[in-house]
């Protein structure tokens, strides 16, 4: 068997190389995709030219997301990840979302057997595949790019997402106060601060998943509006240095809301892909991106937002880009503990 690199090495040439290598060259990359929590909820199973991605409800936040929906969101990060590997070995990812409506965790079929040179901007979105980091805190004062903003929006409707920007300060001030709210009210539950506990690394920890303490930064960072991250650390001083010594507060950077025409999984995963695509494309840009799930998370404050910001739309996400330097550091698993050969579908408490 012909081994290829890793993705972290850029993509081989696939002249030589069996299904297999593709499929664990494939997965090695989709496993940086962003996720709740980096709660990974995916697994994956290969046969010959045909990669399933499935949902792990094990790693499901009961609490914070007992229909799934965030759990759909980061598998659809997963699968545009998986698609853009395929792409960076030339080969044209043929793509059905959900496919079986028995198999609710089967997210989606990707196989490959055509092949095309890829794009100078795929090769671009591979090379941040790894390096990309969500951003937790503020940005430096500097505009963006309208014509950034235009691309990520074109992107975002090419996965079938809107990416819609708040303008207004007082739009902006309310979503800040939504969060804001939405914050306090999830650390009065002890059910929603148990289950973030449960995904939180004290330093020096070896886990591979989860949100580790060189991820966040030790003291929360203010914003102007304040956006509120979560409270990784709930007391222990753990996590980075701040890096704006002197300085108040810093910007919120471009407030966006991620919306899709309907609420049903399949738009949970396009928004998911979106997601992978907007982040990606910003990082080949230089911009960063925090990431707010937790007016999502509650129904009323969801309705909220839809009523008021999301022109009948249903929000997913809110995100808030900018420039910043990142010192942060993730984890991830390694692709042989999500990727079942051999055609094999993923077992555990997980699997329908």
């Amino acid at each position: 068997m012909t081994t290829l690199p890793s993705s972290a090495e850029g993509p081989p040439g696939p002249e030589q190389a069996t299904t297999e290598d593709v499929a664990a060259f494939v997965v090695a990359a989709a496993v940086w995709a962003p996720s709740v929590h980096n709660t990974q909820p995916w697994r994956f199973s290969a046969r010959g030219q045909q990669i399933s991605l499935h949902a792990d409800a094990s790693r499901q936040l009961m609490v914070a997301d007992p229909g799934g929906r965030e759990m759909m969101i980061s598998c659809g990060a997963a699968l545009f990840t998986a698609r853009l590997a395929l792409r960076s070995l030339g080969y044209i990812p043929d793509t059905t979302v959900l496919p079986d409506p028995a198999q609710r965790l089967l997210v989606a079929r990707v196989r490959w057997q055509r092949r095309a040179d890829p794009a100078e901007y795929e090769r671009q979105l591979f090379r941040w595949v790894r390096q990309r980091r969500t951003h937790r805190g503020g940005f430096a004062p500097l505009p963006l790019a309208t014509e950034l903003l235009t691309v990520l929006q074109h992107g975002a409707e090419r996965d079938g997402a809107l990416l819609r920007t708040i303008t207004g300060e007082g739009s902006r001030a309310a979503l800040a106060a939504v969060t804001e709210t939405a914050e306090r009210a999830m650390r009065r539950d002890g059910a929603y601060v148990q289950e973030l506990a449960r995904w939180v690394s004290p330093p020096g920890s070896t886990r591979a998943d989860g949100v580790p303490d060189t991820a966040y930064p030790a003291r929360p960072e203010r914003t102007d509006p304040y956006f509120p991250g979560r409270d990784y650390a709930h007391g222990h001083g753990w996590g980075l240095p701040s890096f704006s010594f002197g300085v108040a507060s810093r910007s919120a950077g471009v407030v966006c809301l991620l919306t899709t025409a309907d609420d049903r999984p399949e738009d949970w995963v396009n928004a998911g892909q979106a997601l992978q695509r907007v982040l990606l494309t910003s990082a080949t840009c230089g911009v960063a991106a925090a990431l707010h799930s937790q007016p999502l998370e509650l129904p009323w404050l969801r309705e909220y937002i839809r009523a008021h910001w999301s022109d009948g739309t249903h929000p997913q996400l809110l995100l808030r880009l900018g420039t910043v330097v990142q010192a942060t550091a993730s984890v991830r698993r390694p692709a042989a503990s999500v990727l079942s050969p051999g055609g094999r579908e993923p077992r555990g408490p997980g699997r329908e």
